[in-house]
């Protein structure tokens, strides 16, 4: 929940380390953290004494000092103060560092994945701002100047917001991935999107066994084919059923019973995280298959209780993007939500 931009960059330091250490002279990188070496310690980051450590006891410190931002909460600011400070120059050590590790390496380009940021919890500031903006917008400077290709992945909430305008001025253009569509937009299952969860499925199973996904995983394709419909085409979701049938399961294969408490787990999990006045407004996106340009509905985006998919329509001379929206699978059978169904197609019928 707690990240900011200092974070961000000391992990991205910390994985470019690892793992090209042996590619290029972390001087530059040991010789920023030893500089600061003293403020860091006085907020009992560490007792060591950084000069007598090995090259590599050194590097290793840059891993200190991210899990102690992790984990330490009283003293978590006050680091990111010290470091972002002295954030341009740690920018300026690692692009040396990046240069001559892709001179080594002879490689054309360079990707830096900085993953699950999609993920940070949405916290309003007072001056009207959140911490979405706070890292994405106001230092959008310093996220893009590494020297190598990077990509960020963005809460969809914020590129559907009033700042998307200037994330594209600031990144290019934000690509969405929307979900594997498993069901149609008039509810009919979908033969390939449903082939791909399996297939999901069986390549992260494939890691560990050669058992067949059916008998051998899950006792039937009907428990299949139901945890990967249920998902809404969301492959971490699906992960997540999967792992919670696997927790009400002794002994391989999945059964029926187990894949029902996942799908009731995680259907609670949904039901306390949808608001009271929100239940009317997803009763609305059901219907519409659509969303409106407005801060409610981009929280139920942020959430996953709103599903985004894109189909791609073909004609003559030109293909068309085709964005919709859907309710996901687990919240469908809410008592609140059916409710709000009745109540959305009363006032039609009387409108």
């Amino acid at each position: 929940m707690d990240v900011q931009y200092t974070d961000i960059l000391l992990s991205c330091t910390r994985h470019l380390l690892e793992s090209l250490k042996k590619e290029a002279d972390p001087g530059p990188l040991v010789n920023w953290l030893r500089s600061r070496w003293q403020s860091l310690k006085d907020l009992a980051l560490t007792e060591v004494e950084f000069d007598k450590l090995q090259v590599d006891g050194q590097i290793a410190q840059f891993a200190k000092l991210t899990a102690t931002l992790r984990q330490v909460p009283s003293t978590r600011q006050r680091i990111r103060d010290q470091v972002d400070i002295h954030s341009v120059s740690l920018i300026e050590a690692l692009n040396e560092f990046i240069g001559e590790a892709q001179r080594n390496l002879h490689a054309q380009e360079l990707v830096i994945i900085a993953d699950n940021l999609d993920r940070i919890g949405l916290i309003p500031r007072e001056n009207g701002k959140n911490n979405h903006d706070e890292i994405f917008i106001d230092h959008s400077s310093q996220m893009c100047r590494l020297a190598c290709n990077v990509i960020y992945t963005v809460p969809i909430s914020l590129v559907y917001s009033n700042r998307a305008s200037q994330l594209r001025d600031n990144y290019g253009n934000c690509h969405v991935l929307p979900m594997v569509m498993v069901r149609s937009q008039d509810g009919a299952i979908y033969p390939p999107g449903l082939a791909t969860m399996k297939q999901l499925i069986q390549q992260r199973i494939g890691e560990f066994t050669a058992m067949a996904l059916v008998p051998e995983v899950f006792e039937s394709e009907a428990v299949l084919d139901s945890l990967c419909l249920i998902s809404g085409g969301h492959m971490r979701e699906l992960m997540q059923l999967v792992q919670t049938a696997l927790n009400w399961t002794d002994q391989l294969p999945i059964r029926r019973p187990a894949m029902l408490r996942a799908m009731a787990k995680g259907r609670d999990d949904y039901r306390n995280t949808v608001d009271e006045v929100d239940w009317d407004k997803l009763a609305e996106v059901a219907q519409t298959k659509r969303i409106p340009n407005d801060d409610d509905y981009r929280g139920l985006l942020f959430n996953r209780c709103v599903l985004e998919y894109r189909t791609v329509e073909e004609s003559d001379d030109d293909f068309r993007t085709v964005r919709w929206h859907d309710v996901h699978p687990l919240i469908r059978k809410i008592e609140a939500f059916e409710r709000a169904v009745e109540r959305y197609q009363s006032s039609l019928q009387e409108g």
